[in-house]
């Protein structure tokens, strides 16, 4: 069997391909021709280059492959409205689909948000979904994405799933991504906090339940993918404990991070540069997204790993790569 990953250099598509090569699969990669692609190396994969916005450069990458992961993404916060990321994770995802459905895949894996559900993993049909009040291109593209997936599979054929990941920790963090917190928390940077919380998830975990759906799930379903709800307080005592920090001991309150995001939005627009943080980022911060992921871990035999070990694995990956000059 052939198994494509599209994103296949990022931190989640890099445990991808490691646990399809370890369970005997042949791993081909689509990766973009300014990637590094620095977390595949030594692997025993073939490599193509394309750009999933342009469609012909797809074709060799597509061609002979039994079954899709499609975990390429734009996930770029700043600014919040950005053409190029409503491309990549729109168009996109149009291109993949058209690609599957030509070449007769037998089953796409779509790696979406989710954010794109409500709280109880439902979802929202044509109504107003629930990220959409944080004016975030990334989380709203990927919500559009989602829904041309499953609207392809009704009305073409597409033979697809979706898989939809809470905040998820874990080794291989490149940019660094999801793991800045415990980078920034690890080098004693991190003192405030707010009073909002999300559910995170192993990164591991994930990748397990995107190869598990391979051969489980239901066709035009999707799965969120997630493990515990906490707090940022609670998370951030977890990290303390693994990085030998003290935690962050100052709460600060809802209208303060806002009034703070909108400055920073100024500092952006006027310096050009990303801020700490955006007015997005702020009301985030400040609202609890937790989800349940029931239905991934019964149909898809979707691990629960505790988000200790995960943490752990993350800062240790952070000193190995050099992240961390010396162990904190």
């Amino acid at each position: 069997m052939q198994v494509l990953v599209t994103g296949a250099d990022g931190m989640l598509g890099s445990q991808v391909v490691r646990l399809l090569i370890a369970r005997g699969v042949e791993v081909h990669v689509l990766i973009h021709p300014s990637s590094r692609a620095s977390s595949l190396g030594g692997l025993p994969i073939r490599r193509f280059y394309g750009d999933i916005l342009v469609p012909e450069s797809l074709d060799r990458a597509f061609s002979g492959a039994d079954m899709v992961v499609h975990a390429a993404a734009s996930t770029a916060i700043w600014p919040a409205r950005s053409e190029v990321v409503r491309k990549i994770n729109v168009e996109g995802t149009l291109n993949v689909i058209g690609q599957v459905l030509n070449h007769g895949v037998r089953r796409m894996v779509y790696v979406g948000s989710a954010s794109s559900v409500n709280t109880a993993g439902s979802p929202t049909g044509n109504q107003r979904f629930p990220g959409a009040r944080f004016g975030l291109d990334y989380i709203d593209s990927k919500y559009e994405a989602l829904n041309l997936v499953l609207e392809a599979v009704k009305s073409r054929g597409l033979p697809a799933l979706a898989i939809l990941p809470t905040f998820m920790i874990g080794p291989w963090d490149t940019v660094p991504g999801s793991g800045k917190m415990i980078l920034t928390l690890a080098e004693g940077r991190l003192k405030f906090y707010t009073k909002g919380g999300r559910n995170y998830i192993y990164a591991g975990d994930v990748a397990a339940a995107i190869v598990n759906s391979l051969e489980q799930g239901e066709i035009g379903e999707y799965y969120v993918a997630g493990n515990e709800n906490l707090t940022y307080h609670d998370f951030f005592m977890k990290v303390a404990g693994i990085v030998h920090r003290r935690p962050p001991r100052i709460s600060v309150p809802c209208w303060m991070v806002k009034a703070a995001g909108m400055a920073g939005d100024l500092y952006g627009r006027l310096t050009g540069k990303p801020p700490m943080i955006s007015y997005p980022m702020a009301l985030i911060s400040c609202e609890k997204q937790y989800v349940s992921s029931e239905k991934a871990v019964r149909e898809l035999s979707m691990p629960q790993t505790s988000i200790d070990t995960a943490i752990n694995e993350c800062y240790k990956w952070f000193i190995q790569s050099g992240y961390l000059k010396t162990k904190q």
